[in-house]
């Protein structure tokens, strides 16, 4: 496989004056990921201050409820800041600290990748901005608060669809203009080279965890992995060390929206999406019939995103994993199921996740088990929710 690809997806589809600025990065990433004081002092912040590791739980009420496989919950939502997230904006910034970059910055769509980025950089002092659409801002007022707390500046961004492809946008003017001296925290598994294999490096230690947590309990590598699915961060977390065990299914579960007959959601391998460029990698992108980005739709501002990571694109091309994709309607009673059997409200993208179980386990036997990764926690969507049933009455 080309050290810059997947495949044939991934790449560096960039103007020429960012070149030298991904060299540095990879460059700086390599040398990083070799040298033991930056290692050490990841590990120190992985488990000392964001609450590394995340336990594994045995969701007994939920598998009850199936009455089907044994179902595992990667808690993720527990960390610190509330979701995955902050395990690759602890590596980033270290990272951005050991360049010398006096400044960061980053797109947001839930808030959640905003949040854990501001605040690894008050830890590190560290000068944040964070760009986030108009439309997410509304609907996320909670961390939209979090992040100005923390110190970080938010550009609010009302061109486009007002969500988190126009926040990438933004960010990535920004960041053409500025990388002298700033470096761009992506925050998911998307982007020109090196950021896809970026941030699966630091993501990957969900899955570390999960696989040695599941053979210590089960005493074998799991049947199934479900997590859901925008740019792809948790999924390619929680899938890296299982990729080259055949006999652990990876299933990805994207935002279907209000359905993918009505074009209203943000399904783009379990849905119409074709190969495209967009935000520096070749991938699966949402297109109308001249090529023009798709506008998309989710209940979940994470999910809500025209292209998937270009690992992803490989996965599904090479059918090592699956993609399928649940409605708004369908995540919200998965939210409500989870919080109803385990005492566990989930964010809205993991809610998918969890939703996907109703199509799955009755495919299982007793005998298998499912991780599912929980991948945030849903206090910034309860204000939301709350409001979406006002407006029912």
């Amino acid at each position: 496989m080309n050290k810059k690809r997947f495949g044939e997806f991934g790449g560096q589809f960039v103007p020429e004056l960012l070149i030298p600025a991904l060299r540095e990065l990879e460059t700086e990433f390599s040398s990083a990921t070799q040298d033991s004081r930056f290692l050490n002092r990841l590990a120190y912040l992985n488990e000392h201050y964001a609450g590394r590791p995340t336990p594994l739980h045995f969701a007994e009420r939920l598998t009850k409820h199936f009455k089907k496989a044994r179902i595992y919950l990667k808690r993720e939502d527990l960390l610190h800041t509330g979701a995955h997230k902050i395990n690759n904006s602890l590596g980033q910034l270290l990272l951005a600290k050991r360049m010398g970059k006096k400044r960061v910055i980053a797109e947001t769509g839930a808030g959640q990748h905003g949040v854990a980025t501001a605040t690894a950089a008050a830890l590190l002092g560290i000068q944040c901005e964070v760009y986030m659409g108009k439309k997410d801002v509304q609907r996320q007022q909670l961390n939209v608060y979090r992040m100005k707390t923390l110190g970080a500046r938010v550009h609010e961004v009302d061109s486009g669809s007002q969500t988190l492809k126009d926040a990438i946008n933004e960010a990535f003017r920004d960041y053409a203009s500025s990388f002298h001296d700033t470096h761009y925290v992506i925050g998911s598994a998307l982007g020109p080279h090196p950021y896809p294999a970026m941030v699966k490096y630091f993501q990957s230690i969900i899955g570390t965890e999960a696989k040695q947590q599941i053979q210590k309990r089960e005493g074998r590598l799991p049947d199934y992995l479900v997590a859901c699915v925008g740019g792809g961060s948790n999924a390619i977390g929680l899938f890296a060390p299982f990729i080259r065990h055949s006999s652990v299914q990876l299933i990805g579960v994207e935002a279907g929206g209000k359905g993918i007959r009505t074009g209203q959601h943000a399904a783009r391998l379990g849905g119409p999406g074709k190969k495209g460029i967009l935000h520096g990698s070749l991938s699966y992108v949402l297109q109308d019939k001249n090529g023009q980005i798709q506008k998309t739709h989710s209940v979940s501002a994470g999910l809500d995103y025209p292209a998937i990571g270009p690992e992803h694109a490989y996965l599904h091309a090479t059918g090592r994993a699956r993609y399928e994709s649940v409605t708004d309607t369908q995540a919200l009673n998965g939210f409500r199921l989870l919080a109803q059997t385990e005492g566990i409200i989930p964010a809205l993208e993991s809610a998918h996740a969890i939703a996907y179980l109703s199509r799955l386990m009755p495919k299982t036997k007793k005998s298998e088990t499912v991780i599912v990764n929980l991948s945030g926690r849903g206090d910034k969507d309860v204000a939301q929710l709350s409001a979406r049933e006002e407006e029912k009455k």
